[in-house]
């Protein structure tokens, strides 16, 4: 397949994750203020879109607290600049097993197992433009750990965002995950016009080289709209990647604490790079008001 360079490219800026990064940088926002003030400072730079979970702001370790997620919307929100909000929705499907030979009953520390509506219940309440649908389930670094997402799960958890308005962005780690997510599209579980985002080098799912991100760009329909990333070293190579091959880029903390060697990065600087990257290209970055067109959103407000 020729490759369609992308000249209209949206930057998302995934701000800090839930991946135990929190002691590894300063820089890892954990409370609302600090997690905002990082997805400001990252719109001003050329974020269209930011990604954000939350933390407990004591420990870092990540949260599914409403509180702190309407804490955080509300002062990107009262922000003086404009940003597409994407809230994770992939938190609550996380399985720790036992040891191998007594796999049950699980670790409880590391399992957060809940239900598809208290899943996206921080989603009913602050109501962002986009949020996550991780579109399978699979081995997650971690020697005991899955991320668990059924087809039932995923099909009861779409429609509730479908139903709420709020776009699904499909987040595909393998392309197991792309045929399923076609599957709920042709189930009217979602809008035919689905935004993807191709998630390369997670262990254990598609590795990040560019055979398979084509084998990834190539099982995704021609009326989807995608993004690529790519983890760590390889962050700033895919944002080249993923406009050649027709797509949008994600950069940010989530997926890389590095600007260079031995040089920690914030997410505005993480922001400011990939910009440059795709602009010496000759594409050009575009903002919120455009990706909404883009995409079919609706800015919102909760009540």
């Amino acid at each position: 397949m020729p490759l369609a360079m992308n000249r209209d490219v949206f930057i998302t800026c995934a701000v800090t994750g839930s991946g135990s990064t929190q002691d590894r940088s300063p820089h890892v926002p954990r409370s609302p203020k600090e997690i905002a003030d990082s997805a400001i400072a990252a719109a001003k730079a050329g974020a269209a879109v930011v990604h954000c979970h939350v933390r407990d702001p004591e420990t870092g370790t990540p949260s599914r607290d409403l509180k702190l997620y309407r804490e955080v919307t509300d002062r990107i929100r009262d922000a003086d600049i404009d940003v597409v909000l994407n809230l994770t929705a992939g938190m609550g499907g996380d399985i720790t097993f036992g040891p191998t030979d007594a796999p049950f009953p699980v670790n409880a520390a590391g399992t957060d197992m809940v239900g598809a509506e208290e899943r996206v219940a921080h989603i009913a309440e602050c109501l962002p433009e986009i949020c996550t649908l991780d579109c399978g389930t699979m081995n997650f670094a971690e020697a005991d750990y899955v991320m668990t997402n059924t087809p039932g799960m995923l099909r009861a958890m779409g429609q509730m965002m479908t139903d709420l308005g709020v776009k699904p962005e499909i987040e595909a780690f393998d392309t197991g995950h792309l045929w399923f997510a076609k599957e709920l599209v042709k189930e009217g579980v979602l809008e035919p016009n689905a935004l993807v985002q191709l998630c390369m080098g997670v262990p254990w799912g598609a590795p990040d080289d560019l055979n398979t991100l084509m084998a990834m760009v190539n099982n995704v329909p021609d009326d989807w709209t995608f993004s690529a990333f790519g983890l760590g070293r390889n962050q700033m190579a895919y944002v080249a990647a993923s406009v050649l091959a027709g797509g949008n880029v994600r950069v940010g903390l989530e997926d890389n604490l590095w600007l260079g060697k031995g040089e920690l990065a914030t997410n505005e600087q993480l922001v400011t790079r990939a910009r440059g990257i795709i602009e010496s290209m000759g594409a050009r970055v575009i903002g919120p008001d455009e990706v909404r067109t883009k995409l079919g959103l609706t800015k919102r407000a909760p009540v």
